[in-house]
């Protein structure tokens, strides 16, 4: 198999690691916890239009990756992020699906026999209509960092993303973006973050400058006072690493005069009000270390590197189906989290993402899937840079691997080696939007059901079939509508089909069973659907027509589906 190093560009650094640095395979349980010690696995997460592909971007020009950041994606003449693979995503500027970065990272704090830090890095979709995405991602990471525009503040899809960090145990930190822009006051933009979600804010570094005015950042020290002044000067459209110049508070007092000292006054009042960070209470989910960037100028992206690698937590044990806890130095098991097809049109592979729990992932080996109970070879094993790969020998807890054409693994799926294991599945959010799908060439009938079992595989929609429409025109039920277009364009992208959409009058989808199916086939505004998993779901008109069959028809079984993003 044909190899690339990993990149993200054409504009890839010279100095770049060809592959994440690896001690070797461990021999020892020692050996492989310090393997996980040194990964950093996290998740960018915002509502849209909040820069996380353009903070993802910055991070990896950090940490010399590339050589150049994309600049804006969807602007006439730009290269689209590194992240954005899809046509789609480089035409809307926004991201609508998940991608995997991983590379290496020596913190500037680190001293010269430190390890290298191996940070994998999981863009997420911005856009609502693609939270279920979103959520199969927090569910393979250890950290979060929440990104908050500074003119907008808190919005719907970062509280509702934060609520899944919250529920299953992800301590986040909080980036504040955009301070190059006018915005409100930091003082506003923390006080809206503790009375919103409840979660006090610490911040380790504060702005010097006010919104659209951003000069630089006052480090904090444990007791709030004033550590050093980094202080950055802007360069060509922010497509290079912002210079840093340090100050200590003398010089900076000279330099920046009455922005500086206003810092220095706020930095006073956090301390007075409690607001200093406690790693405890940080990772208890209690507080959020808070910093204020520019991902665009690349202000503040090292800090934000440096204070994943100090502060996020290292991969540590999971519970697995029947509550027993996987130490990271058991035997090889990983969980599938995202499948994905169509980022190599050359091949039409399919690459599923994994995320190592414990033990050795060595290129080759045969585990067991856990679903089927049957053998697995991992002979196609890659690590991912964006839409550029590599292949990968070995890896350790925390760290993503791709495997290339699984076409029997699906998202919440588990791998493992020695004896059975087996993690929690990752359950399906509640659809509310469906339609019929056709292929508009009876001729292309072949290749349109093959897209359809392949998006379905991937958890793109949820394909649900009955009788009476057959399998020439399955239903697409979505959380938003916007993951119907995601499916016209990749089956005519990468099938050559032409396929249109029909609306269905439908709001609500419920479970259902066998013995309630045909007296709800009577009903009007009603229809029943068996899903690719075997699940059968009722789809309902409205509120008011499912209140008339609870209260008419009691006896049927109308189940909701479980809420996961609560």
């Amino acid at each position: 198999m044909t190899t690339e190093p990993a990149s993200a560009s054409a504009s890839t650094s010279p100095d770049a690691p060809a592959e994440v640095a690896s001690a070797g395979t461990p021999a020892t349980p020692k050996g492989l916890a310090a393997e996980a010690t040194r990964r950093r696995t996290f998740a960018v997460i915002s509502h849209p239009d909040a820069g996380k592909s353009t903070l993802t971007e910055a991070l990896a020009l950090h940490a010399k990756m590339i050589s150049e950041a994309g600049a804006v994606h969807g602007k006439a003449g730009r290269r689209s992020t590194v992240s954005d693979w899809m046509e789609m995503e480089k035409a809307r500027g926004i991201s609508v699906s998940s991608t995997a970065l991983q590379f290496n990272y020596k913190s500037g704090e680190s001293e010269p026999n430190d390890p290298i830090s191996v940070i994998n890095l999981v863009d997420t979709p911005g856009h609502s209509d693609f939270s279920e995405d979103t959520y199969r991602v927090l569910t393979a990471v250890d950290a979060a960092v929440m990104l908050i525009d500074a003119a907008k503040g808190l919005e719907p899809q970062t509280l509702k993303l934060f609520q899944v960090c919250r529920h299953r145990g992800i301590p986040v930190i909080t980036v504040i973006n955009k301070w190059d822009r006018p915005g409100q006051t930091p003082l506003e933009l923390l006080d809206e973050i503790h009375e919103r979600i409840g979660l006090t804010p610490t911040p380790l570094y504060w702005p010097v400058g006010i919104a659209g005015d951003f000069r630089g950042l006052l480090r904090r020290g444990e007791d709030g006072a004033p550590q050093e002044y980094i202080r950055f000067t802007r360069t060509a459209g922010g497509a290079t690493i912002a210079p840093e110049e340090i100050l200590d508070a003398d010089a900076a007092a000279a330099r920046d005069g009455s922005d500086w000292e206003t810092a220095v006054e706020e930095s006073e009042l956090l301390s007075a009000s409690g607001q200093d960070h406690d790693q405890e209470m940080f990772l208890a989910g209690q507080t959020s270390p808070v910093i204020f960037a520019s991902a665009m100028l690349n202000f503040g992206v090292r800090q934000i590197l440096d204070t994943l690698v100090a502060l996020a937590p290292a991969p540590g044990p999971r519970d697995d189906i029947k509550g027993a806890s996987r130490e990271v130095t058991d035997p090889f098991s990983a969980v599938v989290f995202k499948v994905q097809a169509g980022m190599d049109t050359s091949h039409r592979d399919r690459l599923a993402f994994m995320r190592i729990v414990s033990g050795v992932f060595e290129r080759g080996m045969v585990v067991t899937h856990a679903q089927t109970g049957k053998p697995f070879t991992t002979k196609y094993a890659q690590t991912v840079f964006g839409r550029e790969r590599s292949t990968v020998e070995s890896a350790y807890p925390g760290d993503v691997v791709g495997l290339v054409n699984a076409t029997a693994l699906a998202p919440g799926h588990t791998l493992f080696t020695d004896k059975k294991v087996e993690f929690p599945p990752i359950p399906s959010f509640a659809p509310e939007h469906f339609s019929v799908l056709r292929a508009e060439s009876a001729s292309k009938y072949k290749q349109f059901r093959r897209a359809v079992e392949q998006l379905d595989s991937e958890g793109v929609v949820q394909v649900l079939r009955n009788d009476i429409r057959g399998d020439a025109a399955p239903v697409m039920a979505a959380v938003g509508p916007m993951q119907f277009e995601v499916v016209a364009a990749r089956m005519k992208a990468e099938f050559s089909v032409e396929a249109r959409m029909e609306g269905l009058p439908y709001a609500l989808a419920r479970r259902t069973d066998a013995e309630s199916a045909t007296e709800l086939g009577r009903q009007r505004g009603v229809e029943v659907f068996t899903r690719s998993d075997g699940v059968m779901l009722a789809l309902i008109s409205d509120k008011w027509r499912l209140q008339y069959l609870q209260k008419e028809l009691p006896e049927l079984t109308l189940e909701p589906l479980v809420a996961t993003a609560d």
